[in-house]
């Protein structure tokens, strides 16, 4: 019955939550990052604050939310920025031309005539946390000999503190990538987001191709070629061996039936095969079978991901907080990476796959690439992405001996974040140092001799 539902699905607004989806929640402007999934009984824990989610069902994503001490305790409210605050910014940020510094300010804890207790008395009365933070800043006796940067810096730090607030965000390959990257990039195998982009463009992914991917990042690879291809061809997901790699990222990507569909799983085997009995095949489907429920078992118990950001060390922590909520069993994902049908298989050994992208970190290129390559179309575009350079030296130099392909290349790429603030732009004081490399390449026809 619960399948029926599923297939009659009205077509939802992808700009707009809905009850079950999954979204990204950055807290104070990425101090915290939260995956989470929207139902009427999850929550999320903001300091010593336990707020429900309930009021972000139905929200446009971009929408802000602030925390609010309501009657029935602490909730999520939508704040919604008007022109006027737009305006007083900007003329904040413009009065610069006072020649005021920080050198008679002495920092001895006695500039703030507000204490705990009067803070405490004022959350009792039901104060806001803008009402506190507006105290704060009168009771200062060193807030209007600061600079009109110091005084910036002041108030939203005041606000992370006692008016934090909670932006609501899409997940797609782009945040979920930045998201893994900042804080638990180990998770993805340093997959950093330009060059997930360079991967797509050199990969060749577009409407209607048949990708073959080697997904070893928890399925981000898998997500953001299923993304963009937007329901039409496969994208099929091999593995070395019989076990399948895990896909569970590929959940957090909202995606709908159709698209999901067409994320299929197959190993090296049962491509490159060209005779198998039908009770090998019904082994190995059932044993992938097995491995997929396993994940997804795994997986369910897990209703919020939460990557938060040590303040002491700097060091990024993965905390998985479970919700046992019956509520969670009703708003399950779609499953997703079937085991590929005989026809499509047939298909593919006849007319080959179209490009194939490969993020394997953990394996040695060539040991599986002189295998997956013969199952490209001729002329198909490959990129193998690799944290270190030495292994895509070797892939690349046996490619060139074997002539199995043509316009090969390692690539590096380069980022470089810069804020950009009035009178403070300039790059940021903390930036990646590599980004891994990849090899790219065409594949031509060889003679079977040659290979060997």
């Amino acid at each position: 019955m619960s399948q029926n539902n599923v297939q009659l699905d009205p077509i939802r607004n992808a700009q707009v939550t809905w009850e079950g989806c999954s979204v990204l929640l950055d807290i104070n402007d990425g101090d915290r990052l939260v995956f989470a999934r929207l139902t009427s009984g999850s929550t999320l824990k903001i300091g010593n604050k336990n707020c429900s989610l309930q009021p972000l069902i139905g929200c446009p994503f971009g929408s802000l939310f602030q925390v609010d001490n309501g009657k029935e305790g602490p909730n999520l409210s939508r704040v919604i920025p008007s022109p006027e605050d737009d305006v007083q910014e900007k003329e904040d940020a413009q009065i610069s031309g006072e020649f005021r510094d920080n050198r008679a300010i002495v920092d001895d804890n006695k500039a703030q005539c507000l204490s705990g207790e009067d803070i405490d008395e004022m959350r009792r009365q039901g104060a806001t946390g803008e009402e506190i933070v507006e105290a704060l800043i009168a009771n200062s006796a060193t807030f209007e000999k600061k600079t009109s940067f110091s005084q910036e810096k002041y108030k939203l730090k005041k606000q992370k503190k006692y008016a934090p607030k909670v932006l609501l965000r899409r997940p797609f390959a782009r945040s979920i990538c930045e998201a893994y990257f900042k804080k638990n990039p180990a998770r993805i195998g340093f997959l950093r987001v330009d060059t997930l982009s360079l991967l797509l463009s050199m990969g060749n992914v577009a409407a209607n191709s048949d990708v073959l991917v080697v997904d070893m990042a928890g399925g981000l690879l898998t997500g953001a070629v299923a993304e963009r291809l937007g329901g039409t061809g496969y994208v099929c997901n091999t593995c070395i061996g019989d076990s399948p790699y895990p896909m569970d990222i590929v959940r957090i990507f909202n995606f709908s039936n159709e698209i999901c569909k067409s994320i299929v799983r197959a190993s090296v085997s049962d491509v490159t095969s060209q005779s198998e009995t039908s009770e090998q095949s019904d082994q190995l489907e059932s044993a992938c079978n097995m491995e997929i429920q396993s994940n997804e078992q795994k997986s369910s118990s897990v209703s919020m991901e939460d990557i938060s950001l040590s303040s002491e060390n700097g060091v990024s922590d993965l905390i998985l907080e479970a919700n046992h909520s019956p509520v969670n069993k009703i708003s399950k994902s779609h499953k997703v990476g079937e085991k590929a049908s005989q026809e499509t298989l047939k298909l593919w050994k006849e007319n080959g796959f179209s490009s194939m992208i490969v993020v394997a970190p953990e394996l040695d290129p060539w040991s599986f690439v002189k295998d997956l390559l013969p199952l490209l179309s001729y002329s198909a575009p490959f990129a193998i992405y690799h944290q270190y350079l030495q292994p895509l030296a070797t892939c690349m130099h046996s490619l060139q001996v074997r002539k199995m392909a043509i316009g090969l290349q390692i690539s590096e790429p380069w980022l470089r974040e810069y804020q950009v603030l009035p009178s403070r732009t300039h790059p940021c004081m903390q930036m990646s140092g590599c980004g891994g490399y990849i090899l790219s390449g065409t594949r031509t026809a060889t003679n079977a001799s040659s290979q060997q």
